[in-house]
């Protein structure tokens, strides 16, 4: 038998009577309860942005777009968590676009009343 010429390779490649390695160019399977990926929350982190606040909003849409491909590599456990973090960013931009909006009308109303005094 000659020197394999590629190491990356299944050494038992091509050989007659060896069966290919089950997962061989693929990621493992998924584990017990991990059949399907998890909802990747773009739409809310997409709506967050718009509507609420961008700054978190973009945190949540990256988030959001790295869980179908950590799942298709085969990092399941990453994937769930990159899901919950852009839910849990596109959550938090709620309170924060709310907050920005109140101290955008008290900024507009104090402005106003300093001109109207004038």
């Amino acid at each position: 038998m000659t020197e394999n010429p590629y190491p990356s390779q299944d050494p038992n490649y091509g050989q007659q009577g060896v069966p290919p390695h089950p997962n061989y160019g693929y990621p493992a399977p998924p584990p017990q309860g991990y059949m399907t990926p998890p909802d990747n929350n773009l739409v809310w982190a997409i709506l967050a942005t718009v509507l609420c606040c961008l700054p978190l909003g973009i945190v949540s849409i990256v988030k959001a777009t790295r869980v179908n491909s950590l799942w298709s590599q085969g990092q399941f456990d990453a994937a769930r968590k990159a899901a919950e973090d852009a839910k849990k960013f596109a959550l938090w931009c709620i309170p924060a676009g709310l907050v920005f909006a109140v101290l955008y009308v008290i900024l507009m109303m104090s402005a106003f009343s300093a001109t109207a005094g004038m």
